[in-house]
């Protein structure tokens, strides 16, 4: 484990017994009579990952004082959401590693993965009319339909060398920072906390959500394939224009715009090397993750406003160790 893993495990430690509570609550709720339902929900619950939305929702609400049964219900329903939308993500993306091992795709096939990914929607809602909350329910359902926008978004955006900075913040902000805010709003929700509380939770999730992607695609040009679990130039071969490619080109020669862009038209990688210099010898990646700098200050001036106690301070570190994040 990389010293920024200990890190990350240490701030995520308050709340082990609260993940483990809601691990059981995930279980029950995968029950169905299809016995494919559960195999698939299963294999990629089972494959791990951070699990940084649910635990958003159990930090806040330790930071908030709420203890009440509902940040569990609620950080299970997060997680289904989350998992949901990797089963479509990898359909789409036609992905074949996700976390170090194969897809539930290329396991199960894509007619599996995007029924159980539905599955997974479908149960996620039915649990939330359970905590017979309108607020609760209005930001689960808006931040999930956002998520929807900025996956078609990003779908539209595929293969145009032309993507802005903005058009690239407007995709991630949708699409990955979105279930991020909603995860900490829930949380000042259950606390009945003011509309101003609400709001700095949202901008801390929001802030925090942006970072993790920034970095997420930093790490595609500067990453370790065995640390971050999914092949390196994968946004590249999917037609991705991220943001080390977006300044890379600004900032670039005329025949490196060139190479870059004709990588981004076709999906080829077979210049992934020269792509790769480019993007450090230009300082495309210091730049990004300049970005990422920004948007994880901005989450920790949020929580400024908070009661200061363990679990605040844990949301603090969790936004720091984003910036030295390597997989």
């Amino acid at each position: 484990m990389s010293a920024n893993s200990s890190s990350t495990a240490a701030a995520l430690a308050l709340i082990a017994d609260d993940m483990q509570a809601m691990d059981a609550i995930i279980a029950l709720r995968l029950e169905s009579d299809v016995p494919l339902v559960g195999q698939v929900s299963q294999y990629i619950i089972a494959a791990g990952g951070k699990r940084l939305r649910p635990a958003l929702v159990l930090l806040m609400s330790g930071a908030l004082g709420y203890r009440g049964p509902q940040r569990l219900n609620l950080a299970a329903v997060v997680e289904f959401i989350h998992t949901a939308t990797l089963l479509h993500d990898d359909v789409v993306d036609e992905s074949t590693l996700r976390r170090g091992r194969s897809t539930a795709n290329e396991v199960f096939g894509n007619p599996a993965s995007v029924l159980v990914g539905d599955f997974l929607y479908s149960r996620a809602f039915q649990m939330m009319v359970e905590v017979g909350e309108m607020r609760i329910m209005q930001t689960l359902a808006e931040a999930t339909n956002v998520i929807a926008e900025g996956e078609v978004l990003q779908l539209m955006n595929m293969h145009d060398a032309g993507l802005t900075e903005e058009g690239y913040l407007r995709v991630i902000r949708s699409k990955t920072a979105k279930l991020f805010e909603a995860s900490a709003r829930l949380a000042a929700l259950l606390a009945g906390s003011s509309a101003a509380v609400e709001q700095h939770c949202a901008a801390y999730g929001q802030a925090l959500g942006t970072a993790f992607q920034v970095i997420d695609d930093v790490l595609d040009y500067d990453g370790d394939a065995l640390e971050m679990g999914k092949n390196l130039g994968d946004d590249l071969r999917e037609g991705k224009v991220t943001l080390p490619l977006i300044i890379a080109m600004q900032r670039g020669t005329e025949a490196e715009r060139l190479t870059i862009r004709q990588a981004i038209e076709t999906g080829g990688t077979g210049q992934m090397a020269e792509i790769i210099a480019i993007v450090q010898q230009t300082g495309a990646l210091q730049a990004t993750r300049d970005a990422a700098a920004a948007e994880a200050l901005r989450a920790l001036n949020a929580l400024q406003t908070l009661p200061q106690n363990p679990y605040s301070h844990a949301l603090a570190q969790l936004a720091s160790q984003l910036l030295v994040r390597r997989s």
